[in-house]
């Protein structure tokens, strides 16, 4: 369970052009379950999922994950929450061109120092699992949009996480390529992973995949539901 206490997010504070993107946040996020962050661009979603993921820092105000306390730790210990906890799908997918699939994949695990052959055969299952096989050894740039979107999935899977985050993960998909991948965090929640999205896109947030759905505006939440 991810619980919010008052969050606030400041950019640029006790300068001319202070701006508080998130404005007082308070939520509890279940296990298990597809979130969606709705609103529209500018509201605030994106810095807040960027917070729940520790790639940022609170300005003010608390994160816990499971009870404990992740807002405010140092950053070799909120690196390894970062690793072992979350795994994100970036809207511009930011797979590395010049790398192959297989090793774009394989690259977030790096750095807990798995072994090589054991991390190479979960990333070659996992392109398995999502139709990349073929695709292993291509480079990243070669890809086509569902494709690229699918290695994102595979890459940020390969921590084994207990949370996927995605913003804005349809915003380049047509609505068939939309539909496949709402199917997949279907399956990724039916085998115990918890999902949070951004969208403004009414297929995300009105499909029967979503859980819940929170709106954003101003860095304020407007309800739930």
């Amino acid at each position: 369970m991810i619980e919010l206490h008052e969050v606030k997010k400041a950019f640029n504070q006790g300068r001319p052009n202070e701006f508080w993107a998130i404005r007082g946040v308070s939520l509890t996020i279940e296990r298990q379950r597809v979130t969606v962050f709705k609103g529209p661009s500018g509201s605030g979603k994106t810095t807040l999922l960027s917070m729940i993921g520790s790639l940022s820092r609170p300005t003010a105000g608390r994160i816990l994950l499971d009870g404990r306390p992740i807002s405010g730790l140092p950053e070799r210990f909120a690196t390894q929450v970062r690793r072992d906890t979350f795994g994100f799908v970036f809207q511009q997918f930011h797979l590395i061109k010049g790398l192959s699939v297989l090793e774009n994949v394989m690259l977030p695990a790096y750095p807990s120092g798995r072994d090589h052959r054991s991390l190479k055969q979960a990333a070659q299952a996992l392109l398995e699992r999502f139709d990349l096989a073929a695709r292993a050894s291509s480079r990243a740039e070669w890809l086509s949009g569902g494709e690229a979107q699918r290695a994102a999935i595979c890459r940020a899977l390969i921590n084994q996480p207990q949370v996927l985050i995605a913003d804005e993960p349809t915003a380049n998909l047509d609505s068939a390529l939309a539909q496949s991948f709402l199917t997949i965090v279907g399956e990724l929640v039916a085998e115990g992973k918890t999902v949070l999205l951004t969208s403004h896109d009414p297929a995300v947030f009105g499909s029967p995949q979503v859980d819940r759905v929170v709106e954003v505006h101003a860095g304020r939440l407007l309800e739930s539901g």
